[in-house]
């Protein structure tokens, strides 16, 4: 039988073709609820709440997320942008989609122009939608022939720039790979001129129901924050992440080809720089900074008596990496990669801590039912209604994440599996091990864990989709011939160093 998790594109295309949105009778919007629609961009867990960094300063995201359900084991469905953020608002897997890079854009795909996403599936039963910052990845869903909002705020922007780098000679310098203390108004950011569009929205009290998606830059690079931020992360104060020296030694090579050759540099040019204390305050700074944008979308939910009315949803798009693995930036299939804070609050929301696996692919489904509307057919996640209700309420399966063809990690609640291309695997103890330094994947012991685990590996994995580019990795397991970026990986090429 064809299951969601082994959809092939071409019966997708059956499914979503009578999916286009259609308005829905005035009275059917009448007692929804609104949402608000938080996104922030390469965050990891390095919030308050989730305990992912002990200096970490959040307390607008804290208190949302006393009042709301905290997904503490919520993973995205791939560590990079623009396929994450494709799942997520289509529903739909990576290896059902074929989007694994930072292009193409979805609707350029021949067999997903026609899919309904989420704010196209809402705004056909009665909602208003407006939305600012990054909600897809980068222009994508901005154009009018997009028909993905009714209305736009500002883009994201990581404007405004330094005259010069503030970090001198990183190995492939690209303006976006930097950070570090830059005099500027908090005013001129992106960041504050999204928060500052929504506030205004909800002042101006939108037609209703409505959903309102602000999409925030930061702490994505280049991290800069002025110094009042980097003041709530003093120097002598701030922890270095815990990292384990030689913590590679046990990992498959192929873990490398993830993340082959990038901009984002590696521990080794952080440490002989002497920018690793650096970029983590650099890092916490900006958090804190968008945790003060989205403080004040929380208040003006308040001001505005939204806040028992409006299900708000806060999440990332992925992980983000500082040193751990000894490197930087995504891109990766371990927690540091894939582990997002996900909070609901709200009408259905309960108060409470969920360590069930959670996805990002859950959001739509999720949100369908607390909307009270019928979910489109093509969707592969799974509600977190029942975990609104009750945190400790049993999922039914694990996290799935992807990153390129063929490569999986599956998380449950206790252990992380990942099993890449070329068939080599890993298995972390999350319990014993949270900093997955002792991959147990060659242990006889184990065998039964990871049989538990590899049945989740999708069956059907569709290739590359036309138009893939930017962080695109092939392996063809009949030659073992290994692609990165279009150029050919050798069994006996280096790792690169930085």
């Amino acid at each position: 039988m064809t299951t969601a998790r082994t959809r092939p594109l071409a019966l997708l295309c059956c499914l979503i073709a009578p999916l286009i949105p259609r308005a829905a009778p005035p009275a059917a919007a009448a007692d929804k609820p609104n949402i608000l629609f938080i996104a922030i961009d390469d965050q990891n867990d390095w919030i308050g709440c989730l305990g992912g960094h002990p200096d970490a300063h959040t307390p607008n995201i804290d208190r949302l997320a006393e009042r709301g359900t905290v997904f503490l084991n919520a993973h995205c469905q791939s560590p990079l942008c623009n396929p994450s953020r494709t799942s997520l608002m289509t529903g739909l897997r990576p290896d059902t989609t074929g989007i694994y890079g930072l292009a193409p854009w979805f609707r350029d795909v021949e067999g997903l122009a026609g899919v309904v996403t989420l704010p196209q599936h809402l705004q056909a039963n009665g909602y208003t939608t407006l939305s600012a910052g990054k909600i897809y990845h980068g222009g994508y869903g901005r154009r009018p022939e997009d028909r993905e909002f009714q209305k736009l705020g500002p883009p994201a922007t990581g404007a405004p720039f330094p005259s010069e780098r503030l970090v001198k000679d990183t190995p492939q310098p690209h303006k976006l790979v930097d950070w570090g203390v830059f005099p500027h108004r908090d005013e001129d950011k992106g960041d504050h001129k999204i928060a500052e569009w929504a506030v205004a929205q909800l002042d101006a009290k939108p037609e209703g129901p409505w959903f309102l998606s602000a999409g925030f830059f930061l702490p994505h690079v280049p991290c800069f924050a002025t110094q009042k931020w980097f003041d709530l992360h003093p120097e002598d104060a701030t922890r270095l992440p815990e990292i384990r020296r030689g913590d590679r030694d046990d990992t498959p090579r192929f873990s490398w080809y993830l993340h082959w050759s990038l901009p984002e540099v590696r521990l080794k040019f952080l440490e002989e720089r002497d920018e690793w204390l650096n970029l983590t305050r650099s890092y916490l700074a900006c958090t804190s900074f968008v945790d003060h944008q989205v403080g004040k979308l929380l208040d003006a939910l308040e001001r505005n008596g939204y806040a028992d009315n409006t299900v708000v949803v806060l999440w990332s798009d992925h992980g983000w990496h500082i040193g751990e693995k000894g490197i930087t930036g995504k891109n990766t299939l371990w927690d540091d990669g894939t582990r997002v804070p996900l909070i609901f609050a709200g009408p259905g929301a309960g108060a409470g801590r969920c360590t069930q696996p959670a996805e990002l692919l859950d959001i739509y489904p999720t949100l369908c039912d607390l909307a009270g509307l019928d979910k489109p057919e093509h969707l592969e996640g799974i509600t977190l209604l029942d975990q609104l209700r009750d945190p400790a309420a049993e999922r039914e399966r694990p996290a799935i994440t992807t990153h390129n063809h063929d490569n999986h990690g599956v998380r449950s609640e206790k252990w992380r599996y990942i099993r890449y291309a070329d068939g080599s695997e890993e298995l972390y103890d999350m319990v014993a091990d949270p900093n997955e330094w002792s991959n147990l994947a060659a242990s006889a012991e184990h065998e039964a864990v990871i049989e538990a685990h590899r049945r989740w590996i999708p069956e059907v994995s569709n290739p590359p989709a036309p138009g893939s580019r930017a962080r695109i990795l092939t392996y063809d397991k009949e030659t073992g011939r290994v692609v990165w970026e279009g150029k050919e990986v050798k069994p006996g090429d280096p790792v690169p160093e930085i």
